[in-house]
């Protein structure tokens, strides 16, 4: 194989690797938030912390590094982000097993009943499980060792985003520089379309761990009570990232093979220093770039805030388990990404299309996917009917935020604790909080097993005597919901197609619009620009808002608020699809000026060429006597008379 061909192998590998580790992050923030007891906007701001370590040195590599052995930085940069995915991980061994609210008993015998209403939940030792009342929150109170581990998580994150930051820029002006100007495109389309594997094994990876409990190896499964559906569980959030090092360990050393690729010429550093302003300011005072930056910026806020909760969504819109939400957005979405990127590439590649139409096909199709993921907001699934939460305890639907509304006559005489979140389904289809809060007295049967009955607070036709009893977890949801998640699904599916086929030719805007020695610059200030305004924010203002709509908060075990348990479904779906529609809506004002500018500049490009080619050919006439004289080769004329001639003709 050539060179530029060998390179672009090992750099496809290196963007799995990059992308697969990076997705599975994403494919975990419900695994993390539960695990470490955190809300969505902290664990936006733990996601978000990949983007603050990158953009610590984006720039200063993009300039300096498209001078000096790019193959070898990104080799280095593979090494640093194996770094930080096994720091990650690391926080699992140290914060002992994990623990959550029950009052089922997976360890003792069928014999013993639990009378959950009659007595005060108190702390109980179980194997696998504990209570946390609300009121019994003191000074003696022991803090958990693990309560701030997350910040590991979130320094290994950023580590890992220090990591990448060689990668995308150097390797892509790599590709430009090296390969032929008609071959560009289709490289870098390839590049993205093996890159897009990483997402999906990062999906699946997500999916494998998200369905093995956290303390895999270390506790029983038989011993455990709750299942991927409940929103307790804890995957086994950790392995991915140990998978993810190892992978990227592989890609280091592919990339320090390639180190004898041709690279450019030394310089001193201080000699590339001085150019960096003066670059910076011509490549901000390019009217299209600088536009399209703003347009990238919004449009990237949308993407990063859909992609980081689009799983949570799906579990909490459609009553999916984050392993399988993860299981399909890896199956489904991202392969048709893939191939919609592959063919946008070959588009330009066999249509030749220029800067201004590669600009318009990547508006159309993009605004076609926007136009349809408006389809999103008929698409849903009515709140799932909780008691004191979604609906009353006579089954009137209602929505309450206070956790008074949990106190009813049928529960009265029950010691309940507000922070329980320990779910049971009647035969009614409606959901209580816990055994107590439904105001059961006994229960028969172990662990998943276990029922729960004389249940006060259940909905009967009528009180037959052993009717009104209960199940450990929350009520399915109906065929209804089935179908509109299908619905949603489909158009999913159908609008990242469409969308994807526009990728390539917009990205090629950002190298062509531009000087040929200003690309790597171009792509890491557009890299930093996108993580300043896109990849740090989005991720915490998309987590703060989807807290608002939280019914139902946890409790750590020293006090204050912990994971959400329950959403408001609605409103969820009305702010989390709102504000992405919102970001993505605004940036298309941005592209279509853009399209406008570039259609003026080459216009004006097209004019002078064809002045400057006839400009040339009056040249030629000039020089050229028989162009002025069809008889300058009769020899009759002396050489006198010809020039005169010639002065006056031409």
């Amino acid at each position: 194989m050539s060179e530029p061909t060998i390179f672009i192998v090992a750099l496809s590998f290196a963007y799995f690797s990059k992308t697969l580790c990076g997705t599975y992050m994403k494919s975990t923030i419900t695994q993390i938030e539960r695990r470490f007891d955190l809300s969505s906007s902290v664990v936006g701001l733990i996601d978000g912390s990949f983007e603050m370590g990158n953009l610590l040195f984006l720039a200063v590599v993009s300039h300096f590094g498209a001078r000096l052995h790019r193959p070898r930085l990104i080799g280095m940069g593979c090494f640093i982000m194996a770094i930080g995915s096994a720091v990650t991980g690391l926080p699992h061994f140290f914060m002992g097993r994990y623990k959550y609210d029950t009052v089922i008993q997976g360890s003792l015998n069928k014999t013993v009943s639990i009378s959950p209403c009659q007595y005060p939940m108190v702390s109980k030792d179980y194997s696998n499980a504990h209570i946390q009342p609300s009121n019994n929150i003191g000074t003696d109170c022991v803090k958990d060792p693990g309560s701030n581990m997350w910040i590991y998580v979130f320094l290994g994150n950023a580590l890992r985003g220090i990591g990448e930051t060689p990668v995308t820029p150097l390797g892509i002006s790599y590709i430009d520089d090296f390969a032929k100007a008609e071959n560009s495109a289709f490289y870098i389309s390839c590049l993205q379309t093996i890159m897009l594997l990483g997402p999906m094994f990062g999906f699946l990876l997500g999916s494998l761990c998200a369905k093995l409990y956290v303390d895999i190896g270390f506790v029983s499964v038989d011993s455990v009570t709750i299942t991927p559906q409940d929103a307790r569980w804890v995957g086994a959030w950790w392995l991915g990232f140990f998978v993810s090092s190892a992978i990227l360990v592989l890609a280091d050393q592919d990339k320090k093979e390639q180190s004898v690729l041709p690279n450019t010429h030394s310089v001193k550093l201080a000699d590339i220093a001085k150019g960096f302003l003066p670059s910076l300011k011509k490549l901000l005072c390019t009217p299209a770039y600088f536009l399209l930056l703003c347009g990238i910026v919004l449009k990237f806020n949308s993407f990063i805030g859909l992609l980081t909760f689009k799983a949570k969504y799906m579990e909490q819109q459609f009553g999916q388990s984050a392993s399988r939400a993860n299981f399909l957005i890896g199956v489904l979405i991202l392969p048709v990404v893939a191939v919609g990127i592959f063919l946008g590439g070959l588009l330009m590649k066999r249509y030749k299309l220029s800067v201004v139409a590669g600009a318009q096909l990547s508006f159309i199709t993009s605004f076609t996917a926007f136009l349809l993921l408006l389809l999103h907001f008929g698409t849903k699934c009515d709140n799932v009917p909780v008691a004191g939460l979604t609906v009353s305890y006579n089954g009137t639907p209602e929505i309450s935020h206070d956790e008074g509304s949990l106190m009813s006559q049928c529960n009265q005489d029950c010691s309940c604790s507000t922070s329980e979140w320990d779910p049971v389904c009647s035969d009614s289809g409606i959901t209580y909080v816990s055994p107590c809060w439904a105001g059961c007295t006994a229960s028969t049967g172990q662990g998943k097993n276990t029922v729960f009955h004389n249940c006060s607070c259940v909905l009967t036709p009528s009180p037959v005597e052993g009717s009104r009893s209960v199940s450990p977890g929350q009520c399915h949801r109906g065929p209804g919901c089935t179908r509109s998640f299908t619905s949603y699904m489909a158009v999913s599916v159908l609008s990242s197609f469409i969308n994807s086929l526009g990728t390539t030719p917009g990205y090629m805007i950002i190298i062509r619009c531009i000087t040929p020695e200003l690309k790597s610059l171009a792509l890491g200030i557009q890299t930093l620009v996108m993580r300043t305004l896109g990849g740090i924010p989005a991720p915490v203002y998309f987590g703060a808002l989807i807290d608002s709509t939280c019914l139902k908060w946890g409790i750590r075990s020293c006090g204050g608020r912990g994971a959400c348990r329950m959403y408001d479904s609605n409103m969820y779906r009305v702010i989390f699809l709102s504000l992405t529609t919102c970001l993505s809506g605004c940036s298309y004002f941005f592209i279509i000026a853009v399209i406008v500018l570039l259609r003026k500049q080459f216009r004006k490009e097209e004019i002078k060429a064809l002045q400057q080619t006839d400009s040339k050919q009056n040249e030629t006439e000039l020089q050229s006597p028989e162009m002025c004289h069809p008889d300058a080769s009769n020899t009759d004329t002396s050489p006198r008379e010809k020039t005169e001639s010639a002065n006056t003709e031409c």
